[in-house]
């Protein structure tokens, strides 16, 4: 089944942090596998699936190449029209995540929201808790959001109308413009946008503002796709970076990581200590990941 999850890149904290999320958010959240992997270009490394509040998420403990920034955050939503206890259990996430974390925007009322903030957690993810307005469209509690910085800032649309013809099941929701007195935001560029990839929700926003960071590989969006030709398509599509192809991972035109993979990885790489080192060192050859050879790879056939 095709789907998109996020990937998180970590040090050495990848069972740590889910440990952690899954403890703070509670409700549907679990820890779901964790996979050694070893003898990769980062050394022996951990691969962990875990769930937040019904969202699938992955996480990898492969050395600090890359470090989370906000361009990539999680937006939370406790909508009071879904659970009473909307406001305390935010106000009691916040908590958590506060701790040993720092707030990017305090814990307020804000014109857009009676209760929002913005924290970076103590392994420096982003998140932005917000109490939903009950009158709006249902939205899932987590959401993946974008935002458009330094170069890109002002594509955010574009980049939502180039991802909604890629994916199927997918529409744009709401969108809200700047306008004329929000500089150095430019008048009519993206302040807040969601939109539907493949069924999921997904939120963007420009900001001019002054930012050290862009997007990075810290953290890349995974699609699952059940055939060749679902890898081939979304290979094509999306890969505008020829020097990032490695391993299944590309990068779009606007600096967006994704990692096109097979639905069948988890049953690859979750056979026997021989057949995962085999379909390791074979995965690790590869740009665009190539089922069949992966397959043989399991198999322990050297040819078709």
């Amino acid at each position: 089944m095709k789907k998109i999850t996020p990937h998180l890149w970590f040090d050495k904290e990848a069972k740590q942090a889910a440990e952690f999320y899954v403890a703070a958010f509670g409700g549907d959240s679990a820890v779901t596998n964790v996979t050694p992997i070893f003898d990769t270009p980062s050394g022996d490394v951990e691969v962990v699936a875990f769930r937040l509040l019904g969202h699938e998420f992955m996480g990898i403990s492969a050395g600090p190449l890359f470090k989370f920034n906000p361009s990539i955050s999680f937006m939370v939503n406790f909508d009071p029209s879904q659970r009473a206890d909307a406001k305390p259990a935010l106000d009691a996430l916040w908590r958590k995540l506060a701790d040993g974390g720092t707030a990017l925007m305090p814990l307020d009322k804000y014109p857009f929201s009676e209760r929002y903030g913005w924290i970076q957690d103590r392994y420096g993810l982003s998140w932005q808790l917000i109490l939903t307005n009950p009158a709006g469209e249902v939205r899932p509690n987590i959401i993946p959001s974008l935002m458009f910085t330094g170069d890109v800032c002002g594509k955010a649309e574009d980049a939502m109308k180039f991802y909604t013809v890629i994916f199927e099941n997918s529409r744009q929701g709401i969108i809200a413009r700047y306008g004329p007195d929000q500089a150095p935001d430019l008048e009519g560029t993206v302040m807040f946008e969601d939109y539907m990839l493949l069924g999921q929700w997904f939120a963007s926003m420009d900001s001019a503002h002054t930012h050290e960071f862009s997007f990075n590989e810290a953290v890349s969006l995974m699609v699952h796709c059940d055939a060749q030709a679902e890898i081939d398509y979304f290979w094509k599509q999306l890969s505008a970076v020829p020097q990032a192809e490695q391993c299944g991972w590309l990068k779009d035109k606007y600096g967006i990581s994704w990692q096109i993979v097979p639905s069948q990885m988890g049953e690859l790489m979750g056979g026997s200590a021989e057949q995962r080192a085999r379909v390791t060192q074979a995965f690790l050859k590869m740009k665009k990941f190539d089922i069949a050879a992966l397959r043989r790879a399991y198999d322990g056939k050297t040819t078709s």
